[in-house]
């Protein structure tokens, strides 16, 4: 019974994040927005969630106000999901989305908190938990299309804050724990996490993860390049989907048995592994074989990643690990991809781009292997 809320909740969220985020682009374009003002926008707010989400959590961890703080970032951003279409200059769109960017970006830290915490130590069975938001995204990514269609696509930002208005109420039944006595808690923040070893090479390997995550968004383009119609990319998107569901539902096994650490490096391995398919690749239909491999890449790799920062966080700065977490991933990572992302398509096409981030990400892991294996060997001796 613990785990109906969080479920819930992550349902709800992703199906808002469904609802809204495929069609953004299409919205500015609509607006008549040029391509290097949508690649500003693309590029910047993540950036924002990279500033923010760790100092939220933060805050929160100093406070003991986790409820409080992510009641209020939805409803800051369920307002400013609302008036989202009100404002259709470019600069005014500019300080609305970073303003939805930064009062949303601790949403998915507290949540992910919260169920970590709920669930005690059944914590390796996130995964099943986490179900929800997979679901509730492929639900509302089929419906989201039939809204757009039937009212426009401002809309779909009214339908997110909808949602998002359930998700609300959802996310007032989560227990996010009150951590340890304040004398026993690590005041240092951010500082104590750089500390403790393990955290530098995560940091890194969450990077990458977002610079991956951002890989994708161009996903449409490289099917394009190599001449697949419409409905197999739609379909492409629907495999990706659907196989998430058995591995995040089986994830805790492989937690158990090997640890996060592993899981985490074997998903990141898979993730530059696919990018090299899609890279040699020229054939339609044999993306739908490489995206086959999506559910031991994004989906294995943030239940890992979960894990590993909840596993090794400092007294009483849980939120706020997850929060880093969240931060290399949807903030920094994103923000990198999609700043290069775009000029890499224009000049190397889909194919190019897939192979030099496929490159980037298996050289980023062979390198932090290396430190990693040169500092045991020191501290061995």
């Amino acid at each position: 019974m613990s785990t109906i809320w969080p479920f819930a909740f992550y349902f709800l969220q992703f199906a808002g994040f469904a609802t809204v985020g495929p069609f953004l682009v299409l919205y500015y374009q609509e607006l008549g927005f040029t391509g290097a003002q949508i690649g500003l926008l693309t590029g910047v707010t993540p950036l924002v969630t990279f500033l923010c989400s760790p100092l939220w959590t933060r805050i929160a961890d100093r406070t003991g106000k986790h409820r409080l703080l992510m009641s209020a970032s939805l409803l800051l951003g369920i307002v400013t999901l609302v008036v989202y279409p009100f404002f259709p200059g470019f600069l005014s769109v500019v300080v609305v989305a970073v303003a939805l960017n930064a009062f949303l970006a601790p949403v998915m830290p507290f949540a992910d908190n919260a169920t970590m915490t709920m669930l005690g130590e059944r914590r390796s069975m996130y995964g099943r938990v986490r179900i929800g938001g997979t679901i509730g995204y492929g639900v509302a990514a089929a419906l989201a299309g039939l809204l757009v269609h039937q009212f426009g696509l401002r809309s779909a930002f009214w339908g997110c804050a909808s949602l998002f208005v359930l998700a609300f109420f959802a996310s007032r039944r989560l227990v996010h724990g009150e951590g340890p006595p304040e004398m026993e808690r690590d005041r240092r923040g951010l500082r104590a996490l750089l500390a403790d070893p393990r955290w530098i090479p995560f940091i890194a390997i969450a990077f990458t993860g977002g610079l991956a995550l951002a890989s994708f968004n161009y996903m449409f383009s490289y099917m394009k390049d190599i001449g697949a119609p419409e409905p197999m990319m739609g379909l492409a998107l629907t495999i990706g989907t659907i196989v998430e569901i058995p591995v995040l539902f089986f994830a805790h096994r492989m937690i158990n048995r090997f640890s996060s650490r592993t899981v985490l490096w074997l998903a990141m391995i898979v993730t530059g592994v696919r990018m090299l398919l899609f890279a040699a690749n020229a054939v339609p239909g044999l993306v739908l074989v490489i995206q086959v491999l999506n559910g031991a890449t994004f989906a294995l790799m943030w239940v890992a990643g979960v894990a590993f920062a909840n596993e090794h966080a400092p007294p009483g700065l849980s939120a706020t690990s997850q929060g880093v977490f969240n931060a290399m991933v949807n903030g920094i990572g994103v923000a990198v991809g999609g700043f290069i992302g775009g000029p890499l398509l224009e000049r190397l096409g889909g194919r190019g781009l897939y192979l030099v981030f496929g490159i980037i990400v298996l050289g980023v892991l062979a390198v932090v292997g290396l430190v990693q294996t040169r500092y045991s060997l020191r501290e061995a001796s």
